[in-house]
């Protein structure tokens, strides 16, 4: 019985690797269909639950700046139908998700104080689409259930002392260990690609920096680094400070091709 569950298991890692936008591998388990769903699921019931904001120049701002970031896409996301709503939340926010959903924060629009820093968290959460997180997230989550239930079977049958202490440890092994980890190296990867995607845009690359500033002074007190699912903000300006180089040099190429967003 073991031996079947390990052969499917390993079987299903097998079928769902890929690799990230930045030579990663990940194993995602789950269809393009079926995160869409899921995706539009959620947004849908966001709007529902949570107040729209509805004022013409603050929609028309965030759209302007999400469609130059949109255009530079790859092929298979910039041709898809992108949903673009502000929400009246005064957390310093946005987020996207699969299926062409973005959600931005009115409490984001005094934190990003221009095109640029906006372009830059709207490139970040996009980033997390087209790297597939959620996917990626989805399916660790599949597989640390299967594991642990694996486990309370394995101990069941061989009659294992002090298994609630045991799997206890489990969980806290597998949440300090593995999930706040994976999220920062997600975190990370997108600031990599939201990055390079804005500069293709067309926006300032150094903007960036000045947003994780804005950002670190507009939170408070935070927890240590390895306990959260976040890069600290200093390792973040450092991670994009050193990625800096790479990205003016596209930013000057879109600027040569034309590409001057004017959001305002």
């Amino acid at each position: 019985m073991k031996k079947l569950i390990l052969a499917l298991s390993v079987a299903a890692v097998i079928a769902g690797c890929k690799t990230s936008p930045t030579g990663r591998t990940q194993v995602t388990l789950y269809s393009d269909a079926q995160m869409s769903q899921l995706g539009g699921a959620s947004f849908e019931q966001m709007k529902k639950e949570q107040k729209v904001n509805t004022d013409s120049r603050t929609n028309a701002y965030v759209q302007c700046v999400a469609d130059a970031v949109i255009q530079v896409l790859p092929a298979k996301y910039a041709q898809q139908k992108w949903e673009v709503v502000v929400f009246e939340e005064d957390s310093a926010n946005a987020f996207a998700l699969p299926g062409g959903h973005i959600g931005v924060h009115t409490g984001l629009l005094k934190v990003a104080q221009n095109q640029d820093q906006l372009a830059t968290v709207i490139g970040h959460e996009v980033g997390h689409v087209i790297a597939e997180h959620s996917n990626e997230r989805a399916s660790q989550s599949q597989m640390l259930q299967t594991g642990m239930q694996i486990g309370a079977v394995a101990m069941d049958m061989g009659e294992i002392g002090y298994r609630n202490e045991i799997m206890a440890a489990l969980g806290l092994g597998a949440q300090y260990g593995v999930i706040l980890p994976f999220s920062r190296t997600h975190e990370s990867e997108a600031d990599e690609v939201g990055l390079e995607l804005m500069a293709k845009a067309g926006f300032e690359p150094q903007q960036s920096v000045a947003l994780w500033q804005n950002m670190a002074k507009s939170g408070g007190a935070t927890p240590p680094e390895f306990l959260s699912t976040h890069p600290a903000p200093t390792s973040r300006i450092n991670d994009l400070q050193k990625r800096m180089q790479a990205a003016n040099a596209l930013y000057q190429q879109a600027r040569s091709q034309g590409k001057r967003p004017q959001c305002r």
